[in-house]
């Protein structure tokens, strides 16, 4: 018979290991909204959250100052049910690689794409994933940038309603999703592998 000692620690191991191996992607892709909502899909991550990263700027705000900043996600996922490269190749699919000036309707630089990587192991994947990306458009330049991921500051307090935007606020959300344009033009970057919510 086991003991409760003994199944306790049982539990505490499983849990730890499950925490242990998640891992996080910071990935921007123009509104931080629609990131959120084509990562949160996806079988094996278990969190989106919308936010700030690559400026220097401490605690920026989306109504006050995030400048230097690009709107972003990070996304928590567990390795062992997806990985690295898949998140990335979703990641392509859902952004316009060629635009360095925003994404969609969305101008400026807080809304230009660029994946930030943790590590060397990260970089390389990120470089291979470009470069394939650019083999498939050889008439036109990739100009998302792979960077060094910096601080991720979360959306709170206040603002705090930006974080699951798509869910709570739908209707809002898909119409200004529509009016922007983005999955028109991803499907005429993308065809048939455009990923759609």
């Amino acid at each position: 018979m086991i003991s409760k000692r003994v199944l306790i620690l049982a539990i505490m191991m499983l849990s730890i290991s499950t925490h242990a191996f998640a891992a996080k992607a910071i990935l921007a892709g123009g509104c931080f909204w629609c990131m959120e909502a084509d990562f949160e899909k996806l079988d094996g991550v278990s969190d989106v959250v919308s936010g700030f990263t690559g400026g220097t700027l401490k605690n920026p705000t989306y109504d006050g100052n995030h400048e230097g900043h690009y709107e972003a996600v990070e996304i928590t996922y567990e390795p062992q049910k997806i990985s690295y490269q898949k998140l990335l190749d979703h990641y392509w699919v859902n952004i316009d690689p060629f635009d360095e000036g925003g994404q969609f309707c969305d101008r400026g630089p807080s809304y230009r794409a660029a994946i930030f990587v943790a590590n060397e192991e990260e970089r390389l994947i990120a470089e291979k994933s470009r470069e394939k990306v650019q083999a498939m458009f050889s008439n036109q330049k990739i100009v998302t940038p792979i960077l060094p991921a910096t601080t991720f500051w979360p959306i709170q307090g206040d603002e705090s309603y930006h974080q699951d935007y798509y869910k709570n606020y739908s209707v809002r959300y898909k119409y200004y999703r529509w009016r922007c344009g983005r999955d028109k033009r991803l499907e005429e970057i993308w065809g048939d592998k455009a990923a759609h919510e």
